[in-house]
């Protein structure tokens, strides 16, 4: 039993690479502490998962909620993997190169089967990354995609091209909406998971019920994959997910209050990781609905919120502060020198007094399969706010549906985003006028105009003025209060090995079941 903060080193700042080196290799990055463990296969693992939603789907760019996120991640590979400490990986791509940064050649990997025994070619990256490119897709990866003019297969790679040179663009190719899938494979089929190339294929899947995979024993990554089976089980009230661990039901669980920690750290035979991370936790204004269109409204309530009271009551200390754009000390690019805002009622008013209000009453959607805690934060929120003359009535909404009948829906709520370690990746996806997941409907023209240069921007003093010019722009005009960075928190029983895990996204960046194994 033990309680285990790690800390995010150096090496988690992006690196960037123009070229990928050639292969990847069998062994696991181990820390001190686990060098002696080795991997051990057979077993089958179970995991109690938050956010599992009756309206889940395995469709690529249209996954949202952390058990559908693993779940992607169990049975399918991207071109590019990100190493526990931040560096890009070859996966189903063996290299990649670029002259210009505009025109991409991504080598594709030989000796690679889907689940059902089709060999992957070029025509399957093709076919997969053309999911999110067109006018009629609704992919959330279609703000990145749309700036490729033409995706082809030359001999065994695929040929990139985009409008504009891109220096980050193989960076974007980790994250799990670009996870490549069979050669004309439907809607339908990628919906409920079909076949991919990943250590585990689809036994069963219920949507908001529970996942069963069934290790694929032609995986083509060596030392991975150790489980023979692997079964996900959505319990989204996170009492129950503790209660589940303590009790021998499940082997480990995702997203553990932070409240629950110390008692989880105490029970025989559980450890307890919070490892510190880009996520960060989001109240999502509309920018589009009155009375958040107003940006006088938005920044008092910007400033009618104590971040620190939210940091410390409901997350424990356990993060750090945020300061409402979504730039966090671990990339490249944070501009520390940005002053932190604070809780101040007295500008909260000034502001409500330019937009021509002497008080404001507004309601918060919010519910904690949005991020453990968010009611309670919301309710405290509100508690802050009264001193500024807004009154917050807080909306307690269920957990099931949130992501598909309150996220975006309601003209402000409780969200979180993982965060990227390509600065513009995160705000492409985020913040970009015409991303799916622009959640705060916001449309910013100097914003949209840096975004795009700063992509071919080679200068790195040049670039970091834009990328700091972009994080005041969401601070200041953008329709995010974001309180907190947040660590990712896990449970797991001490029957269960790991290597370093990795903290740019939830379980392990979405590997867990890959990367873990029963000691």
């Amino acid at each position: 039993m033990s309680l285990s903060t790690l800390v995010t080193s150096p090496s988690l700042r992006r690196r960037t690479f123009l070229s990928g080196s050639a292969a990847l290799g069998a062994s696991l990055i181990l820390p001190s502490g686990l060098r002696a463990q080795t991997p051990k296969t057979g077993g089958r693992f179970r995991m109690g998962m938050s956010e599992a939603n009756s309206t889940d789907t395995l469709m690529p760019g249209a996954i949202v909620g952390s058990m559908t996120h693993l779940i992607n991640g169990s049975i399918r590979n991207c071109l590019i993997e990100l190493s526990p400490a931040g560096e890009l990986v070859p996966e189903l791509a063996e290299s990649w190169e670029t002259a210009d940064a505009k025109t991409w050649s991504f080598k594709i990997r030989q000796g690679v089967e889907f689940h059902n025994g089709k060999t992957l070619t070029p025509a399957d990256v093709v076919y997969s990354l053309n999911l999110h490119r067109g006018a009629d897709t609704s992919s959330a990866g279609k703000s990145v995609m749309a700036a490729a003019t033409d995706v082809k297969v030359d001999g065994d790679r695929v040929t990139i091209v985009l409008d504009q040179a891109n220096i980050d663009f193989p960076s974007f190719l980790t994250d799990d909406n670009f996870v490549i899938v069979a050669d004309g494979a439907t809607a339908e089929e990628l919906a409920a998971g079909g076949a991919g190339t990943g250590g585990y294929s689809v036994g069963r899947f219920n949507p908001g019920i529970d996942f069963v995979g069934v290790r694929n024993p032609n995986y083509w990554k060596e030392g991975r994959a150790h489980f023979d089976e692997i079964e996900l089980i959505g319990i989204p009230d996170p009492n129950a997910r503790m209660n589940a661990l303590m009790g021998g039901q499940v082997d480990a669980i995702n997203k553990p209050e932070d409240k629950t920690l110390a008692l989880l750290a105490s029970a025989p035979g559980v450890n307890v990781v919070s490892i510190p991370s880009m996520k960060h936790l989001i109240f999502a204004m509309r920018t589009d609905v009155a009375p958040f269109d107003n940006p006088d409204v938005r920044l008092a309530l910007k400033h009618a919120i104590d971040r620190e009271a939210i940091l410390n009551t409901v997350l424990r200390g356990n993060g750090a502060l945020g300061n409402d754009q979504p730039i966090g000390p671990a990339n490249q690019f944070f501009d520390a020198s940005i002053p932190q805002r604070t809780y101040d009622p007295e500008k909260a008013k000034f502001h409500l007094q330019k937009a021509g209000l002497s008080n404001l009453e507004v309601e918060l959607s919010a519910a904690d399969g949005a991020w453990a805690g968010a009611v309670d934060a919301a309710t405290l929120y509100a508690e802050h706010a009264k001193a500024a003359g807004i009154d917050i009535k807080v909306a307690r909404e269920p957990n099931d549906g949130y992501w598909s009948n309150v996220w975006m829906k309601k003209p402000w709520f409780a969200s979180w985003a993982a965060g990227r370690v390509s600065e513009n990746l995160m705000m492409t996806l985020t913040y970009s006028a015409d991303a799916k997941w622009n959640e705060t409907f916001w449309n910013n023209a100097r914003f949209n105009e840096l975004l795009v240069a700063s992509r071919a921007e080679a200068d790195t003093k040049k670039r970091a003025e834009m990328m700091s010019e972009m994080q005041l722009l969401i601070r200041d005009d953008g329709g995010s209060v974001i309180p907190a960075f947040a660590n990712w928190n896990l449970a797991l029983s001490d029957k269960v090995g790991h290597g370093e895990i990795a903290g740019q996204w939830d379980n392990d960046a979405r590997r867990c079941t890959e990367r873990w194994w029963f000691v």
